[in-house]
């Protein structure tokens, strides 16, 4: 029941763990209707070529979606950046027949001091953050930025899922005060 308990706990923190947080801002000054086409200042780069061209490939389809086609000189310039960092967290499980109920009984907590014994691990793992920014090619003013930042998996199969999902959350309300951003 114990070893249950805490595979249902990993699972539930890695669910947790894998929603991307998204964040985007725009120049509210900017007339994102008049962009059409747009080109790649700098493609991201590092990691697997894999993963990169699958952000590159979903960044496309989702412009494309929205009437953007991509053109050697484009109205907007795009830069993506992947960025990794090594994060930690302490994990403690308690164990033991001792713990005995919580709550205030006379002379202390649970009616007794025996409190089983506790056991901490460091966990280490990656957080991928992607940042994308779009510059008016004209003005060469940076119209929008977009972030998405979540823990990286460690199968392609999560990482391909969590790149679409990331993806699909930032580009949710893209471009800046169409029908699809007012949703």
């Amino acid at each position: 029941m114990k070893a249950f308990a805490i595979a249902v706990l990993a699972t539930s923190l890695v669910a947790c763990a894998s929603t991307p947080t998204v964040h985007t801002d725009f120049d509210p000054g900017a007339n994102f209707a008049s962009f059409r086409t747009y080109s790649w200042a700098m493609k991201p780069q590092g990691g697997s070529p894999l993963v990169t061209q699958r952000i590159v490939d979903g960044i496309d389809a989702r412009l494309a979606a929205r009437g953007w086609t991509q053109a050697a000189n484009g109205d907007v310039a795009l830069a993506a950046h992947i960025v990794t960092s090594q994060r930690q967290t302490l994990d403690t499980f308690y164990t033991g027949s001792n713990m005995g109920g919580w709550g205030w009984r006379g002379g202390g907590w649970g009616g007794g001091m025996g409190m089983g014994s506790a056991t901490t691990t460091v966990r280490t793992y990656d957080v991928g953050t992607l940042v994308v920014d779009m510059f008016d090619a004209r003005s060469k003013q940076a119209v929008w930025r977009g972030t998405a930042s979540g823990t990286v998996p460690s199968t392609p199969e999560r990482t391909n899922a969590a790149v679409e999902a990331g993806l699909d959350k930032l580009f949710a309300g893209f471009p800046p005060g169409s029908a699809a951003a007012a949703k």
